[in-house]
């Protein structure tokens, strides 16, 4: 089985940000393993009623690089 690497991790969740809240823009600011998953951290823009905002989310990715959990709250 092949290992799961940081970056492989971080494509996966930027990928997934990009398809989930179709946003060109994503800001990684940690990447971290935690109980064999890598969580991946940061903020990308959104449109709220033509307002901009900044929302953080966490996006967990498990060893077989799928999405375990994700996070998404407004800054």
């Amino acid at each position: 089985m092949k290992v799961l690497m940081e970056k492989d991790a971080q494509q996966i969740a930027v990928e997934f940000i990009k398809r989930r809240k179709n946003s060109e823009r994503i800001d990684i600011s940690s990447i971290e393993q935690r109980n064999g998953c890598w969580v991946v951290k940061g903020t990308c823009p959104i449109d709220l009623e033509g307002h901009p905002w900044a929302e953080k989310f966490e996006v967990v990715v498990d060893a077989k690089g799928k999405i375990k959990s994700t996070d998404f709250s407004l800054l």
